[in-house]
């Protein structure tokens, strides 16, 4: 009880300081004071920011989770199978075909293309027979660059790469009120896959095993990547795309908890997001007044993490 206590104590400060951290002053305690300028960043900008990285962050690791489950290996997620990337591609065909769509018409395309190209990698994957865990995920990052040079040849072909590049780039400083809300729609898929985490659970461990429970294997799967795919489409559109996070978050909770979905989804939520401000916070305070972008600093953070969570597997092996 008192360990709940003192991360929700931590996670209300984190909050805090993300809201009243950066370039204009707003000073927490002296609201009567507060001008017509602090009251506009403080609504317009660093709430915005704040609730994004609380939801992006959730989502992301939340996703992580969910596909490690359904591929039954540590080592997938949404950016390591091709399913950002397909989404990408979605975007890409966005800006060629229809350049004047709103957020919603981006997010449904390039579900559609996500949701695609992950079914295409749940083919490729069945013919690939490994008793390592980093196998497959080195084989999705492949096929994952694949289809990243095919978005990236048609955002060249049509002088659309510079712009590509900087709207997915994950970078929280551009959000605004009125930029965001789209990842509103991440609270009821998270409640979702919560609802079916039992059956999630289960489909990890085999087709044979989840048919002799009286689930449909196939339908279940589909479901999964439905929801990862729509996810991280979100996401996606509304930020940008986040490296490591959906590998590193995941597997540090099942490291430490154990490997009970149901248990682990409100963990891999609450860290994801703890995980993504804090890298926000050193993002806008290490060089203040510039930032560096966030998804650059959850990239080395993550990577090392990232070569630790190999190293260990790789004893584990040899063990």
């Amino acid at each position: 009880m008192l360990k709940k206590i003192i991360l929700i104590i931590f996670f209300i400060g984190l909050i805090f300081s993300s809201i009243f951290i950066g370039l204009v002053d707003v000073p927490p305690f002296d609201i009567n004071t507060w001008t017509s300028q602090q009251h506009l960043v403080l609504l317009a900008s660093r709430l915005p920011r704040t609730i994004s990285l609380m939801l992006a962050g959730a989502s992301v690791s939340v996703s992580g989770l969910m596909m490690q489950n359904i591929m039954q290996n540590k080592f997938v997620s949404p950016n390591t199978i091709g399913t950002l990337d397909s989404a990408k591609l979605g975007i890409v065909f966005v800006m060629i075909c229809l350049p004047h769509a709103n957020s919603l018409t981006k997010m449904g395309i390039a579900f559609i293309f996500a949701f695609l190209g992950t079914l295409l990698f749940l083919l490729v994957s069945r013919y690939v027979v490994s008793k390592s865990n980093i196998m497959l995920p080195l084989i999705g990052i492949m096929f994952g660059n694949i289809i990243g040079s095919i978005a990236s040849f048609f955002a060249f072909q049509y002088q659309l790469m510079q712009n590509m590049t900087s709207w997915l780039q994950g970078n929280f400083s551009i959000v605004m009120r009125g930029s965001y809300e789209l990842l509103y729609l991440s609270v009821p898929l998270f409640i979702l896959i919560y609802v079916f985490a039992y059956q999630f659970t289960i489909i990890a461990t085999g087709q044979e095993m989840t048919t002799n429970l009286g689930i449909s294997y196939e339908k279940m799967r589909l479901f999964g990547v439905a929801i990862v795919a729509l996810t991280s489409s979100i996401v996606l559109v509304s930020i940008g795309s986040i490296p490591f996070l959906g590998i590193v978050v995941p597997n540090l909770v099942t490291l430490k908890f154990g490997d009970q979905m149901k248990k682990n989804l409100p963990l891999t939520a609450y860290f994801g997001a703890t995980f993504l401000i804090i890298c926000d916070i050193i993002g806008r305070t290490i060089i203040a007044p510039y930032e560096i972008s966030t998804s650059l600093i959850v990239g080395i953070l993550g990577s090392i993490c990232f070569i630790g969570l190999l190293l260990k597997e790789g004893r584990g092996q040899r063990g």
